[in-house]
């Protein structure tokens, strides 16, 4: 039996042995779907060769700044990213959790595990799919009903841009950006709530880390904290797959790879 055979069995035994199953999703929970996960600045300029021109990067680009000061490019960016994830079909991998009756924390602002099936998902970075105002005039977050036009050369908006529908100035993603001070939170925040309370009535839960990095370590955090008590960790990641003092199963693999060899165990 290899390593990696003996990290799998002792993960489907704590899978089997749960009362309920927490999913703890980074970027690379996505991968399988052939979304890009931005890791590093030549990965980001890889899925989006325009910025590499203008030498913007990641951090740069998901900046609420530009929202002020050049729109076109702020929603070009956001813009190609709703068309992207609304064109994406969630891998087989997701419907795996779901038959194990899941529940997620992500820092993921896809909507792919609502895309999945999925009800009960905490986005602590907001969403994609939903806007506010980019003031914000008011703390009202709505559907994005809208679709915005993209130039792929040059990767700005074109046409009109979506607008509040309170005040009629510019909307933006209601996404946790870098140094972002106008993010109305409390969509998020009620998903958090609702996501601790059920914590706290799980007596053997199980946690399985999703492609989540060091980089931002929101999702690593949340992770170790809801496992603190057990050690019932399972990390999936090809890059950053320790678990610390031991306290977890680590499987360096990727996300589609790993879940359907455990629902392969644990059928």
């Amino acid at each position: 039996m290899t390593e990696l055979d003996h990290a799998y069995d002792q993960a489907a035994e704590l899978i089997a042995g749960a009362d309920a199953v927490l999913v703890c999703a980074g970027a690379g929970m996505g991968v399988d779907s052939g979304l890009p996960d931005f890791r590093g600045t030549e990965g980001f300029w890889r899925a989006y060769p325009p910025y590499e021109r203008l030498g913007l990067k990641f951090e740069e680009i998901a900046d609420p700044v530009h929202f002020a000061d050049d729109p076109a490019l702020a929603w070009g960016f956001y813009g190609h990213r709703l068309g992207l994830y609304r064109a994406t079909v969630p891998h087989e991998g997701f419907e795996i959790l779901r038959s194990w009756g899941a529940r997620v924390f992500t820092s993921n602002v896809d909507g792919q595990f609502q895309k999945a099936g999925f009800t009960d998902v905490a986005e602590v970075h907001g969403s994609i799919h939903h806007a506010q105002c980019v003031e914000p005039c008011t703390d009202e977050i709505w559907e994005c009903s809208f679709d915005v036009s993209v130039d792929p050369a040059t990767m700005r908006a074109v046409g009109t841009l979506p607008s509040c529908p309170s005040c009629g100035g510019l909307a933006r993603p209601n996404i946790l950006m870098f140094g972002d001070w106008g993010w109305v939170p409390h969509r998020s925040q009620s998903q958090l709530d609702a996501l601790t309370a059920w914590r706290r009535t799980q007596q053997h839960l199980v946690v399985l880390e999703i492609g989540a990095g060091t980089a931002v370590p929101t999702v690593r955090r949340q992770a170790e904290l809801a496992s603190a008590a057990s050690g019932s960790l399972i990390r999936i990641n090809t890059r950053e797959p320790a678990v610390r003092h031991g306290r977890g199963v680590s499987l360096p693999v990727g996300a589609l790879e790993a879940l359907t060899a455990l629902a392969r165990r644990t059928a």
